[in-house]
């Protein structure tokens, strides 16, 4: 399953992707975000999971696009922090 975050403007769509089937719940993400855009607890999708899961933080669901800005590169697609932090490749961005 995967868990869409973000938001559709006129400037285009800011998402960040959680793939909960290959989220362990590590949390090695969480850290590695310098602006706290993800915690990890109980799956908000999926309330009966038995595992922890990450997920973007509702203070940050509106405004991801200005939130992960500061990690964004200037130039191409490169991984940010919090993608390079997971192990099981679970994160993924979608601008």
């Amino acid at each position: 399953m995967k868990a869409n975050y973000g938001y559709r403007d006129g400037s285009g769509e800011f998402y960040i992707t959680i793939d909960t089937d290959r989220c362990d719940g590590c949390g090695e993400c969480v850290p590695a975000c310098p602006t706290g855009v993800l915690g990890v607890g109980e799956d908000p999708n999926d309330p009966l999971r038995d595992q922890p899961v990450v997920f973007v933080v509702q203070e940050h669901r509106k405004r991801i696009h200005d939130s992960c800005g500061p990690c964004k590169p200037s130039t191409g697609r490169g991984e940010l922090p919090c993608m390079k932090a997971c192990a099981r490749n679970a994160i993924t961005h979608g601008w």
